[in-house]
């Protein structure tokens, strides 16, 4: 057993430890609400991308969602650890910390390796749902129309890509296509060169990936940002428990 000065000088240091991982713990609570704030934020904002992706890819933002909850959870888990100064609960804690961290590591690598097929899956999709498109309110349909009309872009590579579609037969190029919806007539979305003047002529294959990136770089470097700061807890709580045991002290 240590001696009573060796246990008077180890006090301050385990005070200070303490503190120190409660604040970290606390700030790692509130990036918990920030990952589920990004995960909701993704669902809704990136949800008409999504639905053109393969079924896998649109479980991405439910999953930081999911993420986010087991980081608050985990955050008060460590908040009543540190208070109780349990050594095997500050354990628990490090090896939880270290288990959310490999398995954040491993998605961010997933993601940044298949970034490519996610791109053919998607091109691939919105090619299919051009050809399906019957301007009714189906998903897909819905997809490609909000597409459109928010990124200000017609069909995959260009707005030619409709020529090739049955709905161009029957009705010509979508409503969505158009600069102006007052501006375009039956007639002209028939006729591929009045169309030229009175369309976006830019394809939204460049567009939807862009702005899927871009997005997804805040959500990547919000995770990743998450998952490396968890290192700093999994220190400070395996130091505090090693000193707890080794001076046999418990905490009030």
């Amino acid at each position: 057993m240590a001696s009573p000065s060796r246990r008077l000088q180890t006090k301050p240091v385990i005070t200070c430890l303490k503190s120190v991982l409660l604040t970290y713990t606390f700030v790692f609570w509130v990036s918990g609400i920030v990952l589920l704030a990004v995960g909701v934020w993704g669902t809704v904002s990136l949800a008409v991308y999504f639905s053109l992706l393969d079924e896998k890819a649109t479980n991405v933002p439910f999953v930081l969602v999911g993420a986010g909850v087991v980081v608050v959870l985990l955050g008060t888990f460590g908040c009543f650890a540190t208070c109780r100064g349990s050594p095997w609960m500050l354990k628990l804690y490090a090896m939880l910390l270290s288990l959310i961290f490999l398995i954040v590591l491993v998605a961010a690598v997933v993601g940044f390796v298949f970034r490519h097929e996610i791109k053919t899956s998607f091109e691939s999709n919105l090619n299919l749902a051009l050809k399906n498109y019957n301007g009714t309110a189906d998903r897909h349909s819905e997809a490609v129309d909000t597409i459109q009309k928010t990124l200000h872009c017609c069909g995959v590579q260009n707005y030619s890509d409709w020529e090739k579609t049955e709905y161009f037969t029957q009705k010509g190029i979508p409503q969505s296509c158009c600069k102006s919806q007052d501006g375009c007539s039956v007639e002209d979305l028939r006729d591929p060169s009045k169309a030229k003047q009175k369309v976006f002529v830019d394809g939204c294959f460049f567009l939807v990936t862009s702005t899927m990136e871009s997005k997804m770089s805040v959500v990547a470097g919000i995770s990743f940002g998450i998952a490396c700061f968890q290192l700093v807890g999994i220190i400070l709580a395996c130091c505090l428990s090693q000193y707890i045991t080794n001076n046999q002290y418990e905490m009030v």
